[in-house]
């Protein structure tokens, strides 16, 4: 048997058929291209989910920040606007399932795009996770008896991480029927989802500016949480925003669903960013002025929660409370959808173990069933911390964000690369025959910035603060938590890669990758 190491040239992918929009980059079309441009927007704004990340994380960005976390939103809602501006660029030049893997793969080489690709796929199962753990902070604010698991529903006390435990493996459940079942099916849900999460997010707006209580002019105190100082309070609460607006690549990664995807991908990124951080912004803002106080402590613990039910009384709050468990659903369900799409991308090229299988797509739902099944597994698995110690519900948001923000980060690294060099062209058009989207002459200060700020945010996420990510004492693996999680997902890949270069037997390029 002769073995050979792997090439940093990609593999030749299977012989196309079908779609002459993946017929260039030799793929046949086997998802079913049934999404119009909502569609492709409520993929990536449903990712986003304002209504499910701002619930879950504003009591964490007051209780380090105070008031003045709110202004870390604008501020990282700018960093990532240029990172979407990038991204833009790039699906309308390859629009293509498993949208970083593929990006990073063609702007550098193989290795360093599977290692962005591999980042990536762990970071959204991540997310799945972190996202399902989200319904603790609404279902027992709505009724208690969802309290299932002791009496206490802080989803930092062991009772209530449990609890956020069980509800997240019954979502997952579900969510995961819904991704093997239909890609109409899923696409359905999606839509409805993301448009009552807008009404919602409108209505919630609206209510709680009506009910303020202050004045805008709070937002530049820090209370007394900020307790390292005004610029140790903004770098703390940054991670609710940062949070928050990760996923809108999502409609990149539907690409090869969705109907003339390089003229809708581009702008459903944008808009699904922008749209989300608008609405987020003022969320945040609303609940800060409605709040009946911000120093009895209860608003850095219970968050949007406890302004709901406590200014718009109990009725008007926990109705809007029930469209945020939709919300969740629907988040955890974009989340696993694309995360699908990303083992499905990097199996289809072999480079996954039991490849064949992950990218085996079944013809009459136009979905990859194993994916679906891959991730609601694992991100369960991953639930299963909460109930080892309730430190593991921030590290498991944390680790996430971090993990998308460097596998960001390896795409707009290369995409610059090539700028410098004269290696990206701006040429072509669309299928409406207008100009692909191009950021013109802005692409190298755009990326630049887009870079800096996606490295800056990575270590300011991953930075070891023990009063963050171990405030009892004592468990120092949750301080590390996420450069160790991060440390083992490298070695791991590293370790699968040098593996496959001693197994990989020297084939046609047309062959079929197992």
């Amino acid at each position: 048997m002769t073995t050979t190491a792997p090439s940093d040239v990609r593999p030749e992918p299977p012989d196309s058929a079908g779609d002459g929009s993946l017929a260039e980059f030799g793929y046949r079309q086997e998802l079913h291209r049934s999404l119009g441009r909502y569609a492709s927007f409520a993929a990536g704004f449903s990712f986003i989910s304002v209504l499910t990340t701002v619930f879950q994380f504003f009591a964490f960005g007051y209780a380090f920040g105070g008031p003045v976390f709110f202004w870390t939103w604008p501020a990282v809602l700018i960093g990532q606007f240029l990172v979407a501006a990038c991204f833009a660029e790039l699906a309308a030049r390859y629009p293509i399932s498993g949208a970083i893997y593929q990006w990073s793969s063609r702007l550098s080489n193989l290795t360093f795009g599977w290692f962005a690709g591999w980042i990536m796929v762990i970071g959204q199962i991540v997310v799945v996770a972190a996202a399902a753990l989200a319904l603790q902070m609404v279902l027992p604010a709505i009724w208690s008896g969802f309290q299932l698991i002791g009496d206490d529903p802080t989803p930092t006390s062991p009772s209530g991480a449990a609890n956020a435990a069980v509800f997240g493996v019954l979502l997952l459940v579900l969510t995961t029927f819904v991704n093997v079942i239909d890609n109409r099916v899923m696409s359905l849900i999606n839509r409805v989802g993301v448009t009552a999460e807008i009404i919602g997010a409108v209505l919630i707006i609206v209510l709680l500016l009506t009910h303020s209580e202050r004045s805008p002019g709070i937002t530049f105190h820090t209370g007394t949480a900020a307790q390292s100082g005004l610029f140790g309070a903004l770098l703390v609460g940054s991670f609710t925003a940062a949070y928050v607006m990760i996923g809108f690549d999502s409609a990149g990664e539907m690409s090869e669903e969705t109907r003339n995807p390089r003229h809708t991908a581009p702008r459903t990124i944008l808009t699904a960013l922008g749209s989300a951080g608008v609405l987020g912004g003022l969320i945040i803002l609303g609940g800060l002025l409605a709040a009946p106080s911000l120093t009895n402590g209860r608003l850095g613990v219970e968050g949007l929660s406890y302004v709901l039910t406590s200014s718009l009384g109990d009725g008007v709050g926990r109705l809007l409370l029930a469209d945020v468990v939709v919300a969740i659903a629907v988040a955890t369900l974009a989340i696993q959808t694309a995360a699908c799409r990303m083992l499905f991308s990097m199996a289809r090229d072999g480079q996954l173990p039991f490849s064949r299988r992950l990218a085996r797509v079944n013809p009459r739902t136009g979905m990859p069933s194993a994916p679906a099944l891959v991730v609601g597994v694992l991100a369960a698995a991953l639930l299963l911390l909460n109930f080892a110690s309730p430190e593991a519900f921030l590290a498991i948001g944390t680790t996430c964000i971090v993990m998308l923000y460097l596998a960001y980060a390896m795409v707009t690294g290369p995409l610059l690369w090539q700028r410098l060099r004269g290696g990206f062209s701006a040429d072509g058009t669309d299928e409406t025959g207008r100009p692909l989207f191009s950021l013109g002459r802005w692409g190298v200060p755009v990326n630049v910035l887009a870079l800096l700020y996606g490295l800056f945010m990575t270590v300011n996420l991953a930075w070891p603060r023990a009063d963050v990510y171990d405030p009892a004492g004592g468990h120092w693996y949750f301080q590390w938590f996420t450069v160790l999680f991060l440390g083992v997902t490298l070695v791991v890949g590293a370790a699968y890669r040098a593996y496959k270069a001693r197994t990989t037997i020297t084939e046609a390029p047309s062959a079929s990758y197992a």
